[in-house]
């Protein structure tokens, strides 16, 4: 079992674990599947958790030299609203985190970069997914052209990091993969957070 923060002793996970003791297909769609399980809580009594299946996905954090960042505005049919968003994008069956990265923000902005840093990862719904999003900052960008999928519709704008920030206070920004973004890029700026950056052509 994964765990987070810094209680590793396992007689205290053993306390709060919960374990399969079946399981069933609910749903099954073009890349999510929906899962039903019966689960043996730690106090020996039963419980259903359903939740969804997801490949895995990449977000990028784009930085262009003059300190702006690239950005999607984008129509989200389950918010039915048009969200302003990092690139990101599901992962290809047997692709790689940095290749989907690429991909994505290639197909999507038309930019490549030839500086790479994987930042971490993010679990954006943990209690009815076990999505994550891995965070990649790309930088020494270049322009190209864009090759949106087939009924894929999507803006590319540029904001300042002052400007996102005003956004999110105000509420205007609410997409959490963003605002995790966000965050990163000013610890990062801050010097409070390293990035380790990789040069690739």
């Amino acid at each position: 079992m994964r765990t987070e923060g810094e209680d590793s002793d396992p007689a205290e996970l053993a306390r709060l674990q919960e374990r399969q003791a079946d399981t069933s297909l609910v749903y099954q769609g073009h890349f999510l599947n929906v899962r039903r399980d019966s689960v043996l809580l730690p106090n020996g009594k039963h419980a259903s958790r359903e939740y969804i299946v997801h490949p895995g996905a990449v977000m990028i954090v784009p930085l262009l030299d003059d300190g702006r960042l690239v950005m999607e505005r984008q129509f989200r049919y389950p918010m039915q609203r048009v969200m302003l968003e990092f690139p990101a994008g599901k992962l290809d069956p047997a692709e790689s985190a940095l290749d989907c990265a690429r991909r994505e923000l290639a197909e999507e902005t038309g930019y490549t970069a030839t500086s790479w840093a994987h930042a971490g990862v993010l679990h954006n719904a943990i209690a009815y997914s076990d999505e994550g999003i891995e965070i990649f900052f790309a930088r020494g960008l270049r322009a190209g052209t864009r090759q949106l999928d087939d009924g894929e519709f999507l803006d590319v704008v540029f904001h300042s990091t002052e400007e996102l920030d005003a956004l999110a206070a105000g509420g205007q920004l609410t997409d959490a993969k963003t605002l995790i973004g966000l965050l990163w890029l000013q610890r990062w700026q801050s010097g409070a957070w390293a990035l380790d950056w990789q040069q690739i052509a």
